[in-house]
């Protein structure tokens, strides 16, 4: 495993980091869903204009035809400088690369170019009500007809649909073959007549989250991924790429890491030192898992399963550590934003609720056991 990075890389870094500082991002705001979208597409623009959007997309497209180091330092950068998450973020990391991987050269041309500046965003419709930790059982159908399908279903837990453009969309071609067999990867308008889509507030208190209706929605063979019957293969792709490093999340523990340090020197009693300790100890671990990925890539790997193993650990850290967290404030623990006596304005509380569905989101935590022991170990499924 290499921890260092080449003088080349470190000069980029500087290069990126100085930029950061002379360009704050706009605050987003919590005031409404709306304004936090504008002023995140805002962010992204600026980031586009100033060539550090798409770095690791073929120039081709768009993209800076950088390293895979290169971009995992961009992510490693922005969290540090703790700017917001990009809004086209889905696009860039997880729609761009499978296109690029597998859609077809009128697709490309016409769809890569408008994701970097965040000029249309793009929501992913894989995971159904009984459908989410069994991905490949999704019975939304699409029904050739014509010089296209007609779509009609039902897909939960979508980012950002409300807001979307365009959506990836995994439908059941064909119910009569293995359910793996019988799938399609198509690209949906949102903007499509019988697209109904209902927001679903979480505990947050955020509802960028929602369930997305398709009742016999249009969609034109053109806007097929590749051939009939090979959206599964075409769906590992962009989950290989969610799983794999994340340098964000790397960099966003750290620092909860320093502010559950702060918060254990403020307490008087020393009862939870030995949690504290784990807890670093743990959060270094995800640092080294992500960069012995890191290592991998860049001497010419894949993404491939081994992803799921960062995506376990992490997911499950982040829940021990808001525990130990929630055990250092004790009675304040109960405080949420907006009281006089709430720890942080309550930021941990709201933290402690969003990354209890680490273990769910991106795949749950069992299905990602399942893939390490039969992907990466060998292990028979029984």
């Amino acid at each position: 495993m290499d921890l260092s990075f080449s003088p080349e890389e470190e000069a980029f870094r500087q290069r990126l980091r100085r930029w950061l500082e002379s360009n704050p991002a706009e605050p987003a705001g919590d005031d409404s869903l709306e304004e936090e979208v504008r002023a995140l597409r805002v962010w992204q623009r600026r980031l586009h204009e100033g060539g550090w959007i798409g770095l690791h997309w073929p120039r081709e497209y768009g993209g800076g035809g950088a390293t895979i180091v290169e971009n995992f330092v961009f992510a490693e950068e922005l969290a540090r400088a703790r700017a917001p998450e990009l809004i086209g973020r889905i696009a860039l990391n997880l729609v761009g690369p499978t296109l690029i991987a597998h859609g077809s050269e009128a697709q490309k041309r016409r769809y890569l170019p408008k994701i970097l500046p965040a000029e249309e965003l793009w929501c992913q419709l894989f995971s159904e009500p009984n459908a989410g930790s069994d991905l490949a059982s999704a019975t939304t159908r699409a029904v050739a007809d014509g010089d296209g399908f007609v779509v009609t279903g039902q897909k939960v837990w979508t980012s950002y649909a409300q807001v979307a453009d365009y959506g990836i969309l995994l439908a059941r071609t064909d119910p009569d073959a293995p359910k793996h067999k019988g799938l399609s990867f198509l690209i949906v308008d949102m903007k499509s007549p019988g697209i109904d889509i209902q927001p679903l507030r979480q505990m947050t208190g955020s509802a960028e989250f929602n369930e997305v209706f398709f009742d016999s929605v249009r969609v034109p063979r053109d806007n097929l991924v590749g051939k009939p019957g090979e959206g599964w293969r075409i769906a590992n792709t962009t989950l290989t790429h969610e799983r794999g490093t994340n340098a964000r999340q790397m960099v966003i523990h750290r620092q909860l890491l320093d502010d559950l340090l702060s918060l254990a020197r403020s307490r008087a009693g020393g009862s939870f030192r030995q949690d504290v300790a784990q807890t670093f100890i743990e959060v270094e671990i995800m640092r080294l898992q992500n960069y012995r990925t890191l290592t991998r890539l860049r001497r010419g790997g894949e993404p491939g399963a081994e992803g799921s193993i960062a995506k376990l650990f992490w997911s499950e850290m982040s829940q021990r550590l808001h525990d130990v967290a929630f055990g250092l404030l004790g009675a304040q623990s109960q405080l949420v934003k907006g009281s006089p006596y709430a720890v942080a304005d309550g930021r941990w509380q709201r933290s402690l609720l969003y990354y209890r569905a680490g273990t769910i989101f991106a795949g749950t935590s069992e299905i990602q056991r399942n893939i390490i022991a039969q992907r990466v170990l060998g292990l028979p499924r029984s």
